[in-house]
């Protein structure tokens, strides 16, 4: 099992490019980051976690500059978004984005996407919550195709275009990972139907674990290879004993999550987690 990081890169944490280093450097797996556009001061969705809605979520820098800073600074650490509302952009500006960051980053790249959770955000970018998963499948759908096809074409409900050209293409092939965050038994089936990874949330290792036999059993009756689709746990508890249970549960990578903080509080986290890897 791999072990990689994430935080949420601020315009007041460590600079990205220089944790970036510092997580190759001791040789963590990859590096995520996570997305808001924004964050409405309407305040009329509550935070799935409780309380007051931390600082770092209307802080957050743009993930697709960010990480390629970050693949600037490095070789061999994979980036990815963790994740992307794909479903507060452009399908087409989008599957450009990925596929340029996939290719000048030497193809290290791992899209970590979700529908999120902010009604009020994703319909400043005219998303209805009601129907946004409809939209995000043929939004993965749709950019899949810009980055397989030459002449690229698309006709949904909610992504609709006729023939385009459309490169760079992806340095991956067919293209990068696609990382479907979400615990639902929805979820499980829309990572079978269409993505190529399941992206947990950090949970109980028996809770990861019953999600992986509902996984494996929905790609059985798909007939979809589950050697085909990763499991990543996102923001893992830095703890021994539950690594040690994801990697005895086949988990591809576990993800520790970092606090958006300077580098005197960053890099002394990252040198005592460096005993996990393996």
């Amino acid at each position: 099992m791999d072990i990689g990081v994430c935080m949420f890169a601020t315009d007041y944490a460590i600079r990205i490019d220089e944790l970036a280093r510092a997580a190759e450097e001791r040789g963590f797996e990859s590096l995520f980051v996570p997305e808001h556009t924004h964050i409405p001061t309407s305040r009329r969705t509550a935070f799935p976690g409780g309380g007051e809605l931390p600082r770092e979520y209307s802080h957050t820098f743009d993930p697709f500059v960010s990480l390629m800073a970050a693949a600037a600074a490095t070789r061999r650490l994979k980036i990815g978004t963790g994740i992307c509302l794909v479903i507060e952009r452009d399908t087409i500006t989008m599957a450009k984005e990925v596929a340029s960051l996939d290719l000048l980053s030497g193809g290290r790249f791992l899209f970590g996407i979700g529908g999120g959770w902010n009604a009020e955000e994703m319909e400043n970018h005219g998303t209805v919550h009601a129907t946004r998963f409809k939209r995000l499948r043929e939004q993965v759908l749709a950019m899949k195709l810009i980055w397989t096809v030459d002449a690229a074409e698309y006709h949904g409900q909610f992504v609709n275009f006729d023939p385009i050209w459309s490169w760079p293409k992806p340095a991956q092939k067919p293209h990068p990972p696609v990382l479907l965050g979400g615990e639902s038994g929805y979820t499980l089936q829309r990572v079978v139907d269409f993505c190529e990874g399941w992206f947990p949330r950090g949970r109980a290792p028996e809770m990861i674990t019953a999600g992986m036999a509902d996984l494996k059993a929905r790609a059985a009756r798909a007939g979809r290879d589950m050697g085909t689709i990763s499991v990543s746990v996102f923001g893992a508890k830095a703890e021994g004993a539950v690594l040690d249970a994801y990697a005895a549960a086949g988990v591809t990578r576990s993800i520790l999550r970092l606090p958006p903080a300077a580098r005197d509080v960053v890099l002394p986290l990252l040198d005592e987690w460096a005993k996990f890897i393996r």
